[in-house]
């Protein structure tokens, strides 16, 4: 994509596209991590309404196992539900620290690594945390496609921004000194 972008209107308008993406997906993330016994009990309701329950039984057993344990977990310890709010909260906090690249790519740069490395992070977190709390191997997938999918624009808005930085003859500053 940034091959066939060679001036800086079309790099900052490439930069600003994906990390875009990257901020609607967190955000959607975040918003949607807060009301999880309520999109539990629709997703099991579509799933038994469409016919999926029939077609694929283990993935509506864990979608049920995952929602009684949220229904069981509310009942006895309504507290617990306040960790993913955190959990909520950090994900549209995180949204934010991608606003400084939006504005000026290559004094951030930085942070857009930042987000590279998260998205490293995300594999071996899900493999040995989704292992250590009897998540299913499919179910670790899926976490781990989310920093795989994400990895995609941080990349292309990394090598847009080190293009940006070439062509404006300008160097991203060096910190520590």
């Amino acid at each position: 994509m940034t091959a066939l972008v060679s001036d800086a209107r079309g790099l900052r308008r490439v930069i600003r596209l994906c990390l875009g993406v990257v901020i609607a997906g967190l955000v959607v993330s975040g918003v949607t991590a807060f009301p999880l016994r309520e999109e539990l009990a629709l997703a099991r309701e579509v799933l038994r309404s469409t016919g999926v329950a029939a077609s694929a039984p283990a993935f509506t057993g864990w979608v049920d196992r995952v929602g009684e344990g949220l229904d069981a977990t509310a009942a006895a310890f309504p507290f617990i539900a306040y960790g993913t709010d955190w959990l909520a909260f950090a994900h549209l906090l995180i949204a934010v620290a991608f606003v400084g690249p939006l504005f000026d790519p290559v004094r951030n740069v930085w942070i857009t690594v930042w987000g590279l490395i998260a998205c490293a992070g995300i594999v071996p977190l899900a493999l040995i945390a989704g292992a250590l709390r009897g998540l299913p191997l499919g179910w670790q997938l899926i976490d781990i496609s989310f920093g795989l999918v994400a990895a995609v624009p941080f990349i292309v808005a990394f090598v847009a921004t080190r293009r940006l930085e070439a062509l404006e003859g300008r160097r991203a500053p060096v910190t520590g000194r």
